[in-house]
């Protein structure tokens, strides 16, 4: 397997992040000694986000932008960003600083024998109601698809890029996450767990509370749990010390 990675921001009016997390980003893989490009996906800001990372690419070419021209929600972005990917490996994270970017480390120390590598938030720092919505989302999901990950929302993911290949992505809203991990237990890929730290938001607003939001969220669950809930695919086996195989 190659070691180039993409690295892919969705943003939505992150002006106040952008570009330290773009920089951070560019800092980190240098350090690391590999090959890479980072994608930011502007997602109809109305901010200056679209100025700040114009300028980020106009400043080094390893730096891409895709704008939507209007928002189109946190799952658009973040497939567009993916499917964009050019490199061996594809690594995602949000644009608001809440993570700490030299952590990939942790997480490319295992690509090349698992599929993917996912982060979960070790502590969390989000206000309460938050992590309570969290707790009761991961747990429908559990029950839902049997999917046994920690923190399936954790916006530290890397994928080998044939997962994304193999696995056709349809959310465009929140729940884009359950659907690449539950698509991928159905295509038999290995996933890895490690915890990561996370930071409260300094800058910028959160939108995953929002009302529509929440209900984009629950038609995409309802849509591909009626789909494969048809085809009646067994439930995934798992394996200790944070090792799952994602094919029952």
């Amino acid at each position: 397997m190659g070691t180039s990675v993409s690295i892919v921001f969705p943003a939505f009016n992150e002006a106040e992040n952008i570009e330290a997390s773009v920089e951070g980003a560019v800092r980190t893989m240098q350090e690391l000694q590999r090959e890479f490009e980072v994608i930011v996906v502007d997602d109809g800001s109305s901010d200056a986000t679209r100025a700040k990372v114009d300028a980020l690419v106009e400043a080094d070419s390893r730096v891409r932008c895709i704008h939507h021209p209007a928002n189109r929600g946190y799952g658009a972005a973040l497939r567009t960003g993916l499917l964009a990917a050019r490199l061996d490996l594809v690594f995602f994270t949000d644009a608001d600083l809440q993570f700490d970017l030299r952590e990939i480390s942790k997480l490319l120390a295992y690509a090349d024998d698992y599929d993917i590598i996912a982060g979960y938030r070790s502590p969390r720092s989000d206000p309460f109601l938050r992590l309570v919505n969290a707790w009761a989302w991961g747990k429908l999901i559990h029950r839902l698809f049997n999917l046994k990950v920690r923190d399936v929302d954790c916006a530290f993911k890397v994928f080998n890029r044939r997962v994304l290949e193999a696995v056709p992505i349809q959310s465009v809203g929140a729940f884009i996450n359950t659907e690449i991990l539950v698509r991928a237990r159905a295509e038999g890929f290995r996933l890895k767990q490690l915890p990561v730290r996370h930071y409260p938001r300094k800058a910028g607003v959160q939108s995953g509370a929002n009302p529509k939001v929440v209900v984009k969220a629950f038609v995409e669950l309802s849509r591909l749990y009626s789909e494969l809930h048809s085809l009646k695919k067994p439930a995934p086996e798992t394996q200790p010390s944070g090792t799952q195989r994602l094919r029952g």
